[in-house]
Order: C-alpha cells, then sequence, then structure tokens
C-alpha cells in the first residue's frame, strides 16, 4: 500500500501558461521564478497537466505519445545560449498578439522550423550525455521519431491513412523508411533530448527548494499516436482495417444529455494482462522519472470503462465492462518506486474504485465546486472529507471560482447556502472563503488554479469539456502575481498547519542517517 501524500498545498499550473516571450510557457526562466514563488508561498506542490505532444485541438490528454515530452516546451533562451539558435533567428519568428492567450497556430508554424535550425547547429550526436539518453529511452524514442518523421513525410496524415506497408508496421517498410527519413529521425530525436534535459534540471532545481511536482497523464491515448500504431495488438481494433472496435466516453449525466465521446481506443485488457502489464510498467516507470506524484485521470477506467461502438455519434449507445482492476495497480506498484499515485476519481458513481482506492492507499479527489449542488452531506464539501484526499476549487476543466460564484446564473438558495457554509458577508469575499475552507481540511492536499490565486474570470478558463477551439491556451503575464497572494498563501498554510514539520524532517533524515551507517558497519562485519 502506498502511503498517503504529505499534508501540504500547492497550486495548478500548466507549464503552457507560463510567462515567456515566445507564444507559450517554457522550461525557461519564468518556470524557475515559478518555482521560486511557490516556496516563498510555503508550497509544497506543483501540478502540471499531461506534457505530450499535442495534435488536433491542443489538448494535452490528445497525444502523440505517452512517453515523448512537447517540443513546444523546450526554451529557445537556453538554446540561445548554447550557440544552437541566435536572437535574431528567433526574433524573425511570429509568435501571436496577445501574450495571454497561447497562439498554437503561430507557434506550428515557426517553431519547429526553428528547432531544425538548433538541430542542424547542434554536435550532440557524439556525446556521452546523447548517448545516454537514447540508452535509457530506447523502449519508445525511435518508434516515436520515427512515426513523426513519417507525419511529416506524409503531410500529417493520421497514420491509418498512411500505405499500407508503412501502416502495418511491415519489416521491409520499417527500413524503407527509416533510411529515408533517417535526418528527420534524428531530428525528432534531438527534440526529445532537449525536452528531457531541460526538465531534468527544472525538477533537479524544485526539488533543491522542496517544491514536488504532480504529473497528469490520460489513461487512454490518441488513436493517432505512436503508441497504438506501435502496438496494436494491446487494443481493440478490428484487425482487417485497424480500426476501433469500440471507444472510449462516459454516459449521459447532469452535465451531459449525450454523455461525452472522447473516441479513444479502448485498451485489450485480457491481451494486456497476459504480458503482465509489460506495457503500462514501462510508461509508469517513465512517468515516475518524470514526475513525484502521479495523477492517472479517469481512474474509474481502471476498475470498470464505457465502451461505445465505433462510429456513433454520441454517448449514448455504450455499454459498461470490467477494467483489470487490481491487477493493474499491483503492477504500477511494481514499478514507480518513491513515486506516488493520485487518482481522478471524478464523475461517474463507482463503488468498486472507491473498494480499490481503500486498498491501495491511493488518494482520490474531490472538488469544492461539485459541493454546491446537492444537499448538506455533497461528498465534495469540506466537513464530508477524509484526510486521505487531494481537493480542489476547480479543476482545469471546471469554471474559475469568480466564474462559478457569478450570482448572475446562480439560485438565490444557492447563494445562501455559499454564503452561510463560507461564512462570507460579501461576494468579493468568496473565493479567499473557498481557500480558507480547503486549506483548514483534513485533507492531505490543496491544490489551486492560479487563475484562483488571481481571482479572474471565466475569460481565464483552461477547458471546457465537449468544446472545440478556443481551450488550452490561457498564460499568466509576468509578475502577475505579487506579494498579496504570496502572503494570502503562507497565512493560510501556517494558520492550518500545510507545511512540513522540520523538526520531523531532520529526525527522519537522522534515522536515515543512522540506518545507512548499521547497513554499512554490518556489510564490513560480513566481509570480515
Amino acid at each position: 500500500m502506498k502511503t498517503m501524500l504529505e499534508r501540504g498545498a500547492g497550486l495548478l499550473m500548466p507549464i503552457s501558461s507560463l510567462p515567456s516571450p515566445y507564444g507559450i510557457g517554457t522550461f525557461g526562466k519564468a518556470a524557475y521564478d515559478f518555482v521560486d514563488t511557490l516556496k516563498k508561498g510555503r508550497q509544497m506542490y506543483w501540478q502540471v497537466l499531461p506534457m505530450g505532444p499535442t495534435s488536433y485541438g491542443d489538448s494535452p490528454y490528445q497525444s502523440y505519445s505517452a512517453f515523448a515530452g512537447n517540443p513546444y516546451f523546450i526554451d529557445l533562451d537556453m538554446l540561445k545560449e548554447e550557440h544552437l539558435l541566435t536572437q535574431e533567428e528567433i526574433n524573425s519568428c511570429f509568435w501571436g498578439e496577445d501574450a495571454s492567450k497561447v497562439s498554437y497556430d503561430a507557434i506550428y508554424y515557426y517553431r519547429y522550423p526553428l528547432l531544425r535550425k538548433a538541430y542542424e547547429k547542434s554536435a550532440h550526436k557524439d556525446t556521452e550525455e546523447y548517448k545516454a539518453f537514447c540508452e535509457e529511452q530506447k523502449g519508445w524514442l525511435y518508434d516515436y521519431a520515427l512515426y513523426m518523421a513519417c507525419k511529416m513525410h506524409f503531410e500529417y496524415q493520421s497514420w491509418l491513412s498512411w500505405p499500407e506497408d508503412i501502416r502495418r508496421r511491415k519489416p521491409e517498410a520499417l527500413k524503407k523508411y527509416g533510411e529515408q527519413l533517417k535526418d528527420d529521425i534524428d531530428y525528432w530525436m534531438f527534440m526529445q533530448f532537449k525536452f528531457f534535459s531541460q526538465w531534468k534540471k527544472l525538477r533537479a532545481y524544485a526539488h533543491e527548494n522542496d517544491i514536488r511536482i504532480i504529473g497528469d497523464i490520460p489513461i487512454y491515448l490518441a488513436m493517432d499516436s505512436a503508441d497504438v500504431w506501435t502496438h496494436t495488438e494491446l487494443f481493440q481494433l478490428d484487425e482487417v482495417n485497424l480500426t476501433p472496435v469500440n471507444v472510449a466516453g462516459v454516459p449521459p449525466d447532469a452535465f451531459s444529455d449525450d454523455g461525452q465521446l472522447w473516441g479513444n481506443p479502448l485498451y485489450d485488457w485480457d491481451y494486456i494482462e497476459k504480458t503482465d502489464f509489460a506495457w503500462w510498467k514501462e510508461r509508469m516507470k517513465a512517468s515516475a522519472k518524470l514526475y513525484d506524484v502521479i495523477r492517472i485521470d479517469h481512474f474509474i477506467g481502471v476498475v470498470q470503462y464505457y465502451a461505445i461502438p465505433y462510429g456513433a455519434k454520441d454517448g449514448k449507445t455504450g455499454k459498461w465492462h470490467k477494467g483489470p482492476g487490481k491487477k493493474l495497480t499491483d503492477a504500477i506498484n511494481s514499478v514507480i518506486g518513491d513515486a506516488k499515485i493520485i487518482a481522478e476519481d471524478l464523475g461517474v458513481e463507482c463503488p468498486e474504485a472507491k473498494e480499490l482506492l481503500a486498498e491501495t492507499g491511493y488518494p482520490g479527489m474531490k472538488v469544492m465546486e461539485f459541493g454546491f449542488g446537492g444537499d448538506r452531506f455533497n461528498e465534495h464539501l469540506p466537513h464530508m472529507y477524509e484526510p486521505n484526499l487531494v481537493v480542489y476549487g476547480g479543476t482545469h476543466d471546471n469554471e474559475t471560482l469568480v466564474g462559478f460564484f457569478n450570482e448572475s446564473h446562480r439560485e438565490w438558495w444557492e447563494l445562501q447556502f455559499i454564503a452561510d457554509y463560507l461564512e462570507a458577508k460579501h461576494k468579493d469575499e468568496v473565493v479567499y472563503r473557498v481557500f480558507r475552507a480547503l486549506y483548514a481540511s483534513c485533507a492531505s492536499v490543496a491544490i489551486f488554479q492560479v487563475q484562483d490565486l488571481l481571482k479572474l474570470g471565466n475569460s481565464a478558463r483552461m477547458n471546457a469539456p465537449s468544446t472545440l477551439g478556443g481551450n488550452w491556451r490561457w498564460r499568466m503575464k509576468p509578475n502577475q502575481i505579487q506579494q498579496g497572494e504570496i502572503d494570502m498563501l503562507c497565512y493560510l498554510v501556517d494558520t492550518f498547519g500545510r507545511f512540513p514539520d522540520e523538526r520531523k524532517r531532520k529526525k527522519a533524515e537522522e534515522a536515515k542517517a543512522k540506518e545507512a551507517e548499521k547497513s554499512e558497519a554490518e556489510t564490513e562485519q560480513e566481509i570480515k
């Protein structure tokens, strides 16, 4: 059983939302400044959204790879410091007109040719660092790079539209395109090398400042991804044309009369179990090297999954099937070492998922915004919490707190309950009172979006589910978090004990050192 997370607090800040002069957040100076801000605010956790390369729609939950990193996050100033780019080359690119929003079309058009210039100047191939990187990532790196090189070659069509030989990964086709597209393959591998090198340094800086990174992984993969193309046997695909038999989604609920049709291919859990969950083990092992805590999105899918026939127009016609359950969590636990898991167990009521959480010790999630839509015993209200939880004011999929508590779309009785529960005498107090309520709760970890710390309205909302366009674009402006916000965080952390006891930590370190000395002495004695 995994032990619960240490009591603390944190902020949800996607890498893409960090300030930078180049259209999107990166692993550059603003990321290091954000770590400093977290430390000043006595925060313990930094939660990011999935960091994989995004595809159509720009959603980090629909990625070209479960292992690769997004080249958009490679910092250009760092490449300039390595003499791989010049400021003139960077300035010749257009990064969008609005610094508060990501302009994905501009970034897509300009960033890849710019990174190509850096690749062509780089002498990385002969370095020991690059060779070690390729060896460490050999399970996925070449296949991903070949996949992206082929996508470029076939004008970014889905792999299902590629010629039959390479679509089915015939050995002669893999050899042919591997030789023909060698330079492109090396280019895509170079970008992964830079992504991981820069992230490793940033994460080390976070650790130096006692900040732990919470990463986020989608349970399902995009159909048009290197993983599905490389491992078709792991998914419920038609053997004749390789299209999905069933796809993922959720049934109609209080939020959607038609349910949600995500369209991701579903896993063939029977086959995966026969492999002793080998692919999942590799995925989780890789995630544990990136993050200190791994949030598994739609964790309910581990216990039961909703299968919608391929070609359906909505989520009404699906059926529930049993998932791998504890067999998968046992496999995950066997490879993640000291990393912890957060189970995103929101949505459909699933007693089996709660039982699995109790058995594994994984903390589930609660969202304060969900607490005001039912009775006084709503499980998302703080007086109903238990310690082993991660609680949020709202997530990336929700309205901002300012937007949610806007009185123009609330009934009078809802407003009265909100005021009574939070002891808010004026609407301007409500957001602070939500912070205070979650920090004061017994839940082990309290996380808020940066937009809520800044008290921004719904124009800063990150994502509106089941909509396409306009999502995943919000960005923070430089120096937007001021001393007043930092002071508020410090006050709440100190008041409600959300910072680790330094004496306790010191004692633990001393005990660990004594245990190491004892083990070393015993080893020496055995040698003698």
